[in-house]
């Protein structure tokens, strides 16, 4: 009985220690992931310009992640268990590919999405890596290497004919752009100083015309301007009956202060902020498709 139960124990460390080992998928934090700092700060942005790029245009999803080691895990063990958290390529049309560099153990994988393996085949992703990433990883040019490596993939999804990307993505992200603090700043002292000009209710009502047409020219989408400028009016005569007892332009004695103060209206200078963190991937889903390589 002893016996049989070192046996049992030996056998559950022998599968539970591997999984406690596996490497964690790091977090995705852009498009060019690097916890080797092999790359540059210029090269990092020289290639998330270019994956930037190619998901606007063409709507596919291109990352690069360069970790030291897989540990205990295979490359191609690693490199699914990243792209099937990390997502890439847009949901059901399954359009990301993922370039993963275990620089100490000098392995490299390009695994597909479902809906690039027609024109990202095995044999292509084969050949990239051999004949375009390899060379100059060899040279120590792993700069290159990745660069030219991404121009190549980028060519041959260029020739994929897949769905383009939906207008809905870039209008979400303009009505974000309308919503930030220095545009609601700017609108307000447009407001304020129309109000002045023009009288409450008429500058209120050039204010809402104003940013409707902004934002139909930034949406095209009438119904949204529309309610943006009826969003802008209302705010504007609101805001105007909270600064009517403020000094205001053409008040005898009086220049324009719109009672605007940097104490207590609210929007300081160390407001603004880059979002990092909203960006990710498209929940897209791989099945294992690619190639891997050594150098």
């Amino acid at each position: 009985m002893t016996a049989a139960r070192t046996i049992l124990l030996a056998l559950l460390l022998g599968w539970v220690f591997p999984a406690f080992a596996d490497v964690a998928v790091p977090p995705l934090t852009g498009r060019v992931v690097d916890q080797t700092g092999t790359l540059s700060s210029g090269d990092i942005a020289a290639l998330t310009a270019k994956l930037k790029e190619l998901e606007t245009r063409k709507g596919s999803q291109i990352a690069v992640l360069i970790v030291p080691t897989t540990g205990e895990e295979t490359i191609e063990q690693f490199s699914i268990r990243v792209a099937e958290a990390w997502k890439f390529g847009r949901k059901k049309i399954d359009d990301g590919a993922l370039v993963v560099i275990a620089k100490n153990d000098r392995h490299l994988r390009i695994e597909v999405g479902y809906g690039l393996e027609g024109a990202l085949s095995d044999a292509v992703a084969h050949r990239i890596i051999d004949e375009v990433i390899t060379p100059k990883f060899k040279a120590g040019d792993f700069a290159g290497g990745v660069s030219a490596g991404v121009d190549r993939m980028i060519r041959v999804i260029d020739g994929e004919k897949l769905p383009a990307p939906e207008p809905e993505h870039w209008q979400a992200q303009n009505l974000v752009d309308l919503a930030n603090p220095v545009a609601i700043f700017v609108v307000i002292m447009v407001a304020g100083f129309l109000r002045a000009m023009l009288g409450r209710l008429l500058g209120s009502a050039v204010t809402g015309g104003i940013v409707g047409v902004f934002a139909w020219m930034a949406v095209g989408s009438m119904a949204t301007a529309v309610v943006l400028g009826l969003f802008a009016f209302v705010a504007a005569m609101i805001l105007g009956g909270l600064n009517s007892g403020g000094p205001a332009v053409g008040r005898r004695g009086g220049g324009y202060s719109g009672g605007w103060s940097g104490g207590s209206g609210g929007w300081s200078s160390g407001s603004s902020s880059s979002d990092s963190g909203s960006f990710s991937g498209g929940g897209g889903s791989f099945g294992g498709g690619g190639a891997s390589g050594s150098w």
